[in-house]
């Protein structure tokens, strides 16, 4: 059998790993700014943001979205 590519720019990719990428280009600084939520502003840390977007489909989402945004700078 023929192993299909996804064309999904978020197929295989965990969400630790997202915001790990994400975190490591922006820092919670600006990725609180680029995203509004309390989770990146106060007191920030990778598990307690995972423990939120986990829970939190609309943050997820806006999330998702600005790694897909970003990949092209992320992969420099």
């Amino acid at each position: 059998m023929e192993k299909q590519n996804s064309k999904d720019p978020l197929h295989g990719i965990t969400l630790k790993s997202i915001l790990e990428k994400l975190v490591d280009h922006y820092g919670f600084d600006t990725l609180g700014e680029l995203v509004k939520i309390k989770c990146f502003n106060d007191n920030p840390s990778v598990k307690s943001s995972l423990t939120f977007l986990r829970k939190t489909d609309w943050a997820r989402k806006q999330v998702e979205e600005l790694y897909i945004q970003s990949l092209s700078k992320l992969d420099k």
